[in-house]
């Protein structure tokens, strides 16, 4: 523990502590440190150690680039020559946690570094050794991003360093495979004079099904990102890509029989690492990367063949797999569009689904019924109004029974999956039909009041919200005249609900919502709204004024966030990130268009807000960035 915070306490203080210490105490702790090392036996705690090593090294380079700490590159040299196979792995592991660490000496020692590395990629006796070489291989390589030159340089060690990329997946560790995607994502240029031995391990490790899953999709990344950063030069590796097609569809079908998946009330996210979803997303990111022209001839046929295969999961896979082309492949699609859309069709007819429409009234499969409403929003979105007219009878009877139906359901079981997309459903229709959903106003504004009014419960909050977003959206479809006899109703059941703005958290799905409500009905009662402004602007200019936290992290400390805190980081080199919590930012933005819309709707009778909008807003013109941020 000790160590973990002198080295977080040297990340993010060193200015305000390290400078101020004496200077015989500043060399005691770095001949301590080294000492420390040379007399630890225990790997892991060693390797902490050498974290501080690293973070005070790095702090110790100057903006001219002299190192004010010799000893420890000496030390660096003199344990890499070692026979003690500990040493060799600490002075790997500062080298892998701060490849700048010689500074503008950089260039002399280019030899000196270069045989270091190689001479521990070859050692047959300890793979850890090997798998380290590598990884500090990629991270000077990584950190020297823009000296092709040094890629030149270093071009023969790429061999050891696949080597090292093969070894270590069959050892179960996949961190230099992860390095090999960072080398591909960001410095693909190095990887030129292999690219065909590079390819080929990543398609050899893809279809190996002995390796775990995660180390599968790592090495179909690798294509994949190279199809999006090396495109020109991929495309002429055409043997490779018809090899990979078939791998990612194969994943594409690794789908688990689940009993409770048609009617489950909630959608998990759990399945997001699965094979089935990473190949649908490579392939989508394989045809937007190298083009239809090359794609489209090579899986069309394969698609052919999942789409006539009597196992649905083979079938599934195959309607998966054009929707993920679609954007990619789409100039090459439109002039077979009829063949498409009509073998696709025959799907409609599938033992699983009977068509769209009656889909949704699906009672004994609700996660066939939500996914049913979902693409009819898709439909609906862009579909042209004129289009939509000669349908909207129909369509509307449709979605009024099925939304009886659900809305007896939540009452009876509590569930409520299929009644927040056919809500939604509803405001989109509403939405590009317009004038046209006058007719239809009575059949729906009624009960979505009452869910308003009565869907209290935290997890009926999006329920809520989609509920409220449907409410404007068809209020501004149908126009003043006609929303005017439920406007004010609409209005107190708002304002209700603003109320209780100060006691929701700041994830409920209900704020956003509510903001975007809340403009609409400023556009369907214009001057009329001015009133509501005093309750309205507080929240909104709370949310406009959210300050994204940032924060400059090591690899360490970044691994150690997960996923779910809501952060997502950009690499700096040098085992360093700049992260940003990016929950609320969505909001913040809307709230910001939202305030514009108030101005632009209410002219004159917005002035008494505009200078505090206007100290809100001119300085989020301005980007500011960390000092170390600029540096890097």
């Amino acid at each position: 523990m000790a160590a973990v915070l002198l080295r977080r306490l040297l990340s993010s203080a060193f200015d305000e502590v390290y400078p101020t210490l004496p200077s015989d105490v500043q060399t005691a702790i770095k001949s301590e440190l080294v000492m420390i090392i040379q007399m630890e036996t225990q790997s892991s705690m060693r390797k902490k150690i050498c974290d501080i090593a690293a973070e005070l090294a790095r702090n110790l380079i100057y903006e001219d680039g002299n190192n004010q700490w010799p000893e420890g590159l000496k030390f660096l040299f003199d344990s890499v020559s070692s026979q003690n196979m500990g040493l060799q792995e600490a002075a790997l592991h500062i080298f892998w946690n701060f490849p700048g660490i010689f500074g503008n000496q950089q260039q002399h020692y280019l030899d000196v570094i270069k045989r270091m590395l190689v001479q521990c990629m070859q050692d047959q006796e300890h793979p850890s050794i090997r798998t380290l070489s590598a990884r500090a291989t990629a991270a000077f390589i990584l950190a020297n991003e823009h000296n092709i030159a040094l890629f030149k340089h270093f071009a023969d060690l790429l061999p050891g360093f696949l080597q090292a990329v093969n070894d270590s997946c069959y050892q179960n560790d996949d961190s230099v495979l992860k390095s090999l995607v960072e080398i591909a994502d960001t410095v693909p240029k190095y990887l030129r004079p292999h690219l065909e031995a590079t390819l080929q391990l990543s398609l050899k490790l893809c279809a190996d099904t002995s390796l775990n899953n995660m180390q599968r999709q790592l090495a179909l990344e690798v294509i994949v990102t190279l199809s999006e950063t090396a495109a020109a030069v991929l495309r002429k590796h055409t043997n490779i890509i018809a090899q990979t097609i078939p791998q990612m569809l194969a994943m594409m079908v690794d789908l688990e029989e689940d009993e409770d998946w048609a009617n489950a009330d909630e959608l998990e996210d759990d399945d997001f690492d699965s094979n089935a979803v990473a190949g649908e997303s490579a392939l989508d990111r394989m045809a937007c990367g190298l083009g239809g022209k090359l794609v489209l001839p090579m899986i069309k046929e394969h698609i052919m063949q999942m789409l006539q295969n009597p196992d649905w999961k083979y079938r599934h896979a195959g309607l998966m797999a054009l929707s993920a082309i679609g954007e990619g492949c789409h100039h090459q699609m439109e002039g077979i569009l009829n063949e498409i859309v009509n073998f696709v069709l025959l799907f409609l007819q599938d033992p699983v689904i009977a068509a769209l429409l009656q889909t949704m009234e699906d009672q004994g499969n609700q996660r066939v019924q939500a996914h049913a409403a979902a693409a009819l929003i898709n439909f609906t979105e862009d579909c042209p109004k004129s289009l939509l007219i000669p349908y909207l009878d129909n369509l509307v009877k449709h979605l009024h029974s099925i939304m009886v139906l659900k809305l007896q359901e939540l009452i009876q079981k509590g569930t409520k999956l299929v009644l927040e997309q056919v809500v939604t459903s509803i405001a989109s229709v509403a939405d590009t039909a317009e004038e046209k959903f006058v007719p239809y106003y009575e059949l729906f504004m009624p009960s979505r009041k009452h869910i308003v009014e009565n869907a209290v419960q935290k997890e009926l909050r999006l329920l809520r919200g989609k509920t409220i977003e449907c409410i404007s959206l068809i209020g501004l479809a149908v126009g003043k005249e006609k929303f005017m006899q439920d406007a004010s109703d609409v209005m107190q059941l708002l304002l209700k609900t603003q109320t209780d703005f100060s006691d929701m958290e700041d994830d409920d799905p209900q704020i956003s919502y509510m903001i975007s409500a809340w403009a609409r009905m400023c556009k369907i009662l214009g001057k009329e709204f001015q009133q509501y402004l005093p309750v309205v602007m507080g929240p909104l200019m709370k949310t406009a004024s959210i300050k994204p936290e940032v924060a400059l992290l090591d690899t360490q400390d970044m691994e150690n966030m997960s996923d779910d805190d809501g952060w997502e980081f950009v690499n700096l080199g040098d085992q360093q990130s700049f992260g940003i919590k990016t929950a609320g930012l969505e909001e913040k933005s809307t709230a910001c268009q939202m305030l514009v819309c108030y101005a632009k709707e209410l002219k004159e009778g917005f002035v008494e807000y505009t200078e505090q909008v206007v100290k809100l807003m001119v300085p989020l013109l301005k980007f500011y960035f960390h000092d170390d941020i600029l540096q890097q």
